[in-house]
């Protein structure tokens, strides 16, 4: 079963349960945030967060452009965006000022995973059939997330260069091996091909196995460097919503 839905290239990967928010300035986004704002308060304002793999955040829409082919994203749209993104269910939308030009102020936080089944880039923004990703929790899913729980705080600890007494105080970790999997996925710092390789993966074991490997191999290289600025990820909660 599919579902039609707008969609958002990003230069960054959107996980389940994780906040994103959005400064909308491009016509074509504006656009969006007209016709989301004009759902009934009670409609679900959804849309589709896809990371971008090559070309540039801005390709062209319209009745001129080809579906599947923009040149903003080089000569094939499909192939210049990944085929898994995120849903985001809209929490807050405004405009920024006065006058319409100044832009959108957006809260969304995201839902589920979608596989991108066709791409439509012939209205005033993209357009995507998806299908809804399930969410396996696979064999040993309980026992990993212990040991990636203490991996993320060790890694917290070396990256950021927080005292024992710093770590101890430190948020809570959701006790939810699935969304243990996502919160540490967007807060580890990494490029956008890794995390999107954890969006990806085909269950909540494997994901929570690639970040024990993850976690423990930055982690050693941190530990080697003479020095590192503390990364605010690290420190400010996240929603799991």
């Amino acid at each position: 079963m599919t579902e039609r839905l707008p969609l958002f290239p990003l230069g960054s990967v959107l996980f389940p349960g994780l906040v994103l928010p959005l400064h909308i300035f491009e016509d074509r986004y504006r656009a969006l945030a007209r016709d989301l704002l004009a759902m009934p308060e009670d409609a679900s304002r959804r849309f589709g967060v896809v990371a971008i793999r090559d070309g540039r955040e801005v390709a062209p829409t319209g009745p001129d452009a080809e579906t599947g082919a923009a040149a903003g994203f080089g000569p094939d749209l499909n192939a210049a965006l990944y085929p898994i993104g995120c849903a985001a269910e809209v929490a807050s939308l405004a405009e920024k000022g006065d006058d319409e030009d100044d832009g959108y102020e957006m809260v969304a936080t995201g839902t589920t995973r979608f596989r991108v089944v066709s791409l439509d880039a012939t209205g005033p923004y993209l357009m995507a059939e998806v299908e809804e990703l399930p969410e396996p929790a696979g064999d040993g899913a309980g026992e990993l997330s212990a040991q990636v729980e203490q991996a993320f705080r060790t890694y917290q600890k070396q990256l950021a260069g927080a005292s024992e007494r710093t770590l101890s105080s430190a948020q809570e970790l959701p006790d939810q091996p699935t969304v243990l999997s996502y919160l540490v996925a967007a807060a580890t710092v990494i490029e956008v091909p890794f995390r999107q390789r954890l969006l990806e993966a085909a269950d909540t074991a494997s994901r929570l196995r690639e970040e024990l490997k993850l976690l423990r191999r930055e982690t050693a290289v941190i530990g080697k460097l003479p020095s590192l600025p503390a990364v605010e990820l690290t420190r400010r909660p996240t929603s799991h919503n």
